[in-house]
């Protein structure tokens, strides 16, 4: 770890966190029932996954899960000197009608969410979307707010978050990087 780096979630806090969302949704949609739940890539998907495994262990019942790669939906795309690595985008259920749980790490602008929402659009019309993330790090740009947070994390703009997790060959942890100055 870097001296300039805290956790402030580790594994269990993240399995914990994870849970408590899982019985929010529950909660709120009185049940599983036309539940789908779509991860946005890479940290999202993971995630929706294993949200889908604690519904399954608290309802027993195994919900679809989609993973969205929003790249092409980016508003920043023209500003961006490289080439974006595009990834698949693979829905294989029908979303008309549907609840939609969009599932991400980390929420900050607003901006991701936005274009998952653009391209979730794409595939079907929703009844309704609702938005489950990991860390909520404030700073909106645009009015979008999840409807469930497994960590409220006050940063300051400047601060990176990272949702590291052992899909992606780490050890579970969210970390904050407070920016180095001269």
């Amino acid at each position: 770890m870097k001296s300039n780096e805290r956790i402030v979630l580790d594994a269990l806090g993240i399995g914990r966190a994870l849970s408590r969302v899982a019985h929010e949704i529950i909660e709120r949609n009185k049940g599983l029932a036309d539940l789908t739940l779509v991860g946005i890539r890479t940290g999202g998907v993971h995630l929706a996954h294993r949200l889908a495994g604690k519904l399954k262990e608290i309802e027993g019942a195994v919900l679809p899960v989609g993973a969205l790669d929003i790249t092409l939906y980016r508003d920043d795309l023209s500003k961006k000197s490289e080439q974006p690595a595009v990834r698949r985008t693979e829905i294989g259920f029908d979303i008309t009608d549907k609840k939609v749980i969009l599932v991400d790490d980390v929420l900050f602008t607003g901006r991701t969410i936005r274009a998952a929402m653009d391209e979730l659009i794409d595939f079907g019309r929703p009844r309704e979307i609702q938005l489950a993330v990991l860390i909520d790090r404030g700073h909106r740009e645009l009015p979008i707010r999840a409807n469930y947070v497994g960590k409220s994390l006050p940063t300051a703009p400047e601060e990176k978050v990272e949702v590291l997790l052992k899909e992606e060959g780490e050890e579970d942890r969210v970390i904050i990087e407070n920016a180095i100055k001269d």
